[in-house]
């Protein structure tokens, strides 16, 4: 019973710290251009095959 104690708020806290971070990357623009990554890997020049030039 003295470990719940202990769990409990701990459980919360880290939810609490997540749910912190997940608000500051949401400040910081971080999911601002979901497709950006998407397109810059199908329209990535021919010339470089495993990111070495050939």
């Amino acid at each position: 019973m003295d470990v719940i104690l202990f769990l409990i708020p701990l459980a919360l806290g880290l939810g609490g710290l997540g749910l912190v971070g997940f608000f500051w990357s949401l400040d910081n623009g971080q999911y601002d251009d979901l497709d950006g990554a998407a397109q810059r890997i199908l329209n990535e020049p021919d010339d470089k095959v495993g990111g070495v030039e050939r």
